[in-house]
């Protein structure tokens, strides 16, 4: 008679476990050792955090560790650390940390959002957003912090005006990812349909045949922002961009802002009493004007990669694009099989015709990196993530021989390779106008480049011993810090990436490991999502308030079953119900 286990794990993966709470997994997964493989299958937590946290962990490119995120996700914690101004961090003014770094925050904050698990964080240029687990789009800062700032009176129908706290858009649409130019924001909702903010309080949608969904061509899959324009990806590899300052938008928004203004006060986005860190947009859609086809790009000119370890399959399918991001005024691009290319030229609506696609070879061939003593062993490369942000853009590979390439938009540029970041596992790279993060995939973040306010949030340099990361090269100039209220002169570059620490505010006794999952950078700050490895007993009580939570005592946690061990690192599960999430 046939077995439970003679079925197909396709009917386990896709249709019974989709259809279980947590815990009645968890329960029937200690049945035997069968089922508690099947049920720590990665794709499957992957699948699981994004429907029910709306985490798809797109940023990153990390391919392990879904379920051991997914059973610490009741409570991420937000850091935030870097300049203070304009409000781009979010944090009360008491919660500031009385340090000699004028205007600046030398160290990670906790940034507290009510009501809201943040699952992604973004960085503008004088602004902060981040995502929740259901879709909502909270913010703090400035969008645009040049000229004169809001008005008290006024509301957030205008781009100046600052939120000095984190507030939620009020609008009708949930979302997963979004992306920040300078003074601006793109946003793709869970319809995969593309908005634009050039203001929080009056968002557009953008309407066009270009972008309808009906065919590969026209389905966005990813939105990336540039210094000054915005671009999305479909799922056929075109790359589609717009400029939200340009003269046909710009001619387009104020003509809807004229008339939004003459209805009155009510349409300029202006928080109520009840709600004051609410934000009520108003939305509208942006037609008759379409964004720029760029040209496709030349796949029959890209070479093949002989060390790109390709499989059969994955060498005879189409070359196109399958990822984006973006510069000051280029795209970098990333190919299925591990072409970078950049596209230039894209100062402005007519400028981008004397841009093209160029293939950085330099940054896709092992050939090309292989004289550098760190790669003197490795056999194959394959770069399968990007990154870009003003100047600087970055391709990096995975796997034990991972590797991390940094460049500034010149083919002829050699990369910067920093032997602190390869064999290191990194999973995100971002990058902020002068300082630089790395995330790896044990949770590490490290940070290098310039001070910028304490960006790099290594600590208060005038605490820190000569020579200490981040700190003063000379005890002289530390002395000198210490004699002044606010230091004038700032730390050298840290040309070495080193590890930031979350602990910098935690009592001497209480102090606990934590896990970076995913981090931001921008302008002169950044931001970090951190989960705590073993929860305090008040966010324990916290978690049992949630709907679907079993009690926390162990003896109630299913376990594997007593016949093979337990995996190294595995813990009891906090269970969450299903259907938290949007997707």
């Amino acid at each position: 008679m046939p077995a439970l286990t003679d079925l197909p794990v396709e009917l386990f993966l896709d249709h019974l476990f989709p259809l279980l709470l947590v815990g009645d997994l968890l329960r029937f997964s200690a049945t035997n050792q069968y089922f508690y493989n099947l049920a720590s299958d990665e794709a499957y937590w992957h699948r699981r955090i994004q429907e029910d946290f709306n985490f798809s962990g797109h940023e990153t490119a990390r391919t392990s560790g879904w379920k051991f995120l997914y059973k610490r996700f009741a409570r991420p914690k937000v850091f935030v650390w870097g300049e203070v101004s304009h409000g781009r961090l979010g944090l009360a003014k008491d919660a500031i940390p009385h340090t000699r770094v004028h205007n600046g925050v030398p160290y990670p904050v906790e940034l507290r959002i009510p009501g809201a698990r943040i699952v992604s964080l973004m960085a503008g240029g004088m602004s902060l957003h981040a995502l929740d687990s259901e879709g909502r789009i909270f913010v703090c800062g400035e969008l645009n912090g040049h000229g004169f700032g809001a008005l008290q009176s006024e509301g957030f129908s205008m781009p100046q005006k600052q939120a000095s706290r984190p507030m939620r858009l009020d609008i009708p649409a949930r979302f997963r990812s979004l992306s920040c130019g300078r003074l601006h924001l793109a946003a793709l909702d869970s319809s995969s349909q593309v908005w634009t903010f050039a203001s929080w309080g009056r968002p557009y949608k953008l309407t066009s045949h270009l972008l309808d969904r009906s065919s590969p061509d026209a389905t966005p899959i990813q939105v990336e922002s540039g210094w000054a324009f915005c671009s999305t990806l479909t799922a056929s590899g075109d790359v589609l961009v717009w400029w939200p300052f340009g003269n046909r938008m710009k001619e387009a928004r104020s003509a809807k802002e004229s008339e939004l203004d003459a209805q009155g006060d009510a349409t300029k986005a202006v928080p109520t009493a009840q709600d004051p860190y609410v934000i009520p947009c108003y939305t509208w859609e942006m037609q008759g004007i379409d964004p720029v086809l760029l040209p496709p790009i030349l796949s029959g000119g890209l070479p093949e990669l002989p060390d790109a370890g390709l499989s059969e399959e994955d060498e005879a399918a189409g070359t196109k694009l399958v990822k984006i991001a973006g510069l000051d005024d280029a795209i970098i691009g990333l190919t299925n099989k591990g072409h970078v290319l950049m596209y230039d030229n894209l100062t402005g609506e007519d400028d981008y015709r004397r841009g093209s696609w160029q293939y950085l070879h330099k940054f896709s061939e092992l050939a090309q990196i292989r004289n550098h003593p760190t790669f003197e062993d490795t056999s194959t490369l394959r770069i399968t993530h990007i990154s870009a942000q003003f100047r600087t853009f970055c391709a990096y590979s995975t796997g034990e021989h991972s590797v991390v390439l940094m460049g500034k938009p010149s083919e002829s540029t050699n990369p910067t390779i920093l032997p602190e970041l390869q064999n290191r596992n990194i999973i995100s790279v971002v990058l902020g106008d002068y300082h630089y993060g790395a995330l790896t995939e044990q949770g590490q973040l490290l940070t290098w480049g310039g001070f910028s306010k304490g960006a790099l949030g290594l600590g208060d340099p005038s605490t820190m011993l000569a020579g200490q990361p981040g700190g003063f090269a000379t005890e002289d100039a530390a002395a000198a810090a210490r004699r002044s209220r606010y230091f004038g002169a700032s730390p050298p570059e840290l040309l070495v990436p080193t590890e930031v620490r979350f602990d910098h505010q935690d009592r001497e006794d209480r102090r606990r490991e934590r896990f970076c999952f995913a981090a931001a950078a921008g302008g002169w700050h950044m931001g970090a999502l951190v989960i705590d490895l073993e929860p305090s007993e008040e966010e324990a009580d916290e978690v049992q308030d949630m709907p679907g939570a079993f009690p926390q005592d162990d003896s109630a946690m299913p376990g594997p079953p007593h016949d093979f061990p337990q995996a190294p690192g595995e813990y009891p599960m906090i269970p969450f119900r299903r259907g938290g999430g949007v997707f």
